[in-house]
């Protein structure tokens, strides 16, 4: 039962929830604090669950849809599926199970959260195909983690502000570019698959630059989000403190070295999520 647990565990790569739950929190926080709604626990609860039952749906259905393509790949072949770890049908199980949790707590949220967890979802479980027919599918991957900050948002006012809106796009390119580095690793078998990525369409040099590009973007939202929900010496501080986690991944993965792109995908990334999300939700309770 404890190696299935972890079989599981591993399947949605647990670990990975540092990218989108704190971005959610901050949704939340926003919400309480910057447009006075009042904190609830039973918010606060449901949306973590929410989170945790959309994201188990997301990422397992990503290793059912990927099953096949992940057994050719000796990058991959050993995850749980195609290393028979996990049943398929089991995988395909759990997702549905967790994709109808996910919408029952919705219901218990609000009717604009309940109405709009079905679309929500298929944008989640979408991006698992996109990789199939369009090179743009870092971005799809950005919009599904982008979702959190609003959705959080949406549960505590019932309601949209301009600035979650600018909160989620951070989100967005944030994801799309580290997505990007992240892809470098399957630049060959993508192409000789013909799957579809940055690096495979354009080559490891364009898809860098590509990259950067999009955590420019990111961070120059990071600065008119920050305009926009008043600035302070705290979340200038967070602000420069996530450029620099942008800076140091992009500076640390080169074209003719990509020896530490896990480095910069998973430590620096988290590290910049986790950080970031907390400066600023102090600095809506520490005004210096």
């Amino acid at each position: 039962m404890t190696e299935t647990i972890k079989n599981y565990f591993k399947l949605v790569k647990f670990s990975h929830t540092v990218f989108a739950m704190p971005f959610a929190l901050l949704g939340f926080f926003m919400a309480v604090e910057l447009y006075n709604y009042d904190f609830t626990l039973k918010i606060f609860i449901l949306i973590i669950l929410c989170m945790v039952f959309a994201r188990n749906a997301g990422m397992a259905f990503n290793r059912y849809a990927d099953r096949y393509i992940d057994a050719k790949n000796p990058r991959t072949s050993n995850r749980e599926i195609p290393a028979s770890k996990i049943k398929s049908r089991n995988a395909l199980i759990f997702v549905i199970v967790n994709s109808i949790l996910f919408i029952v707590a919705t219901y218990f949220l609000n009717s604009l959260c309940f109405m709009l967890s079905l679309p929500a979802l298929v944008i989640i479980l979408f991006y698992s195909y996109t990789k199939r027919f369009t090179y743009l599918s870092h971005i799809f991957i950005g919009l599904a983690l982008s979702i959190a900050p609003t959705a959080a948002f949406i549960a505590v006012t019932g309601k949209l502000f301009f600035p979650v809106i600018i909160l989620s796009l951070i989100v967005l390119f944030w994801t799309a570019g580290f997505d990007i580095i992240y892809s470098l690793q399957d630049e060959e078998f993508d192409r000789n698959e013909k799957l579809h990525s940055l690096p495979a369409r354009f080559g490891r040099k364009t898809a860098l630059n590509l990259a950067r590009i999009f955590h420019i973007i990111s961070f120059i939202l990071s600065l008119i989000f920050i305009y926009l929900i008043g600035i302070n010496t705290l979340n200038i501080f967070g602000t420069i403190i996530f450029g620099i986690m942008l800076f140091y991944q992009n500076k640390i993965v080169k074209v003719d070295n990509i020896s530490k792109v896990n480095l910069a995908f998973g430590t620096v990334n988290g590290i910049a999520s986790v950080v970031y999300t907390i400066i600023i939700i102090l600095s809506f309770y520490i005004s210096f």
